[in-house]
């Protein structure tokens, strides 16, 4: 219990000076994780209303694979993304490999099943007199696409936040594309792994804390919005 006081007291001494080590690497899983996401909303909002509403051989199994996507462990999508990043991989010509931009990679393929199954879900669940007004109304396709989406902007912002906080909380992804490399790839996740293998426990907790903090604000607007929902 010493140990774990005495390592609490100094991580709040860390943090509270700004350690440069525990900001910059929460800044970096910060904007990592955020582009990812954004990635991700930007593919899976028109992919998930896809397969919400258009019909096509297959469909139920594409839905199935991104549904199965959501439990991959973050060290398969670490390892494919090096695989398809390393020297011999079909990416390799990109020299991505150990960079931000491979976390970006890793992460954008963590969050998209989340944001693709969500985006699916709440929109099949929609009453369907809201398609049906709409194309009486003579709303064109991207008006009707935009109309679904304002339906279900509450699942749609959990969906996002929920990938959010797996991202951000992840270790296999960044440790095994990004190297962990001190001022350019090390994340919070990777960088407390380190901190406490290297026996500074102290400086190892206070990232561990900045994770938790962020973890919990992101509970905390996940629950809001889950009231907000179901008082709707």
């Amino acid at each position: 219990m010493e140990l774990i006081w005495e390592g609490f007291q100094e991580a709040i001494r860390l943090v509270s000076r700004f350690d440069p080590l525990v900001m910059g690497a929460a800044a970096r899983s910060a904007w990592i994780s955020t582009l990812a996401v954004g990635l991700a909303v930007l593919v899976g909002l028109p992919i998930g209303s896809g397969l919400a509403r258009v019909s096509f051989p297959g469909r139920p199994c594409v839905v199935l694979m991104f549904r199965a996507g959501m439990a991959f462990p973050t060290v398969f999508v670490g390892l494919v993304c090096y695989a398809l990043l390393s020297r011999r991989g079909p990416l390799g010509w990109s020299d991505l490999l150990y960079t931000p931009w491979a976390i970006v990679l890793g992460e954008f393929f963590l969050a998209l099943p989340i944001i693709v199954s969500a985006v699916h879900g709440a929109i099949k669940t929609l009453d369907p007199r809201a398609a049906e007004t709409a194309l009486t109304l003579g709303a064109r396709p991207f008006r009707r696409w935009m109309t679904y989406l304002s339906e279900v902007r509450l699942g749609v912002a959990l969906a996002v936040l929920i990938a959010f906080a797996r991202c951000v909380t992840e270790l296999g992804i960044a440790m095994m594309v990004g190297g962990n490399i001190k001022y350019r790839t090390r994340t919070l996740a990777t960088a407390t792994a380190l901190e406490t293998g290297k026996g500074e426990f102290s400086r190892g907790m206070a990232m561990g804390l900045v994770l938790l903090a962020i973890a919990l604000v992101v509970m905390f607007l996940i629950v809001s919005l889950s009231r907000a929902d179901t008082d709707e």
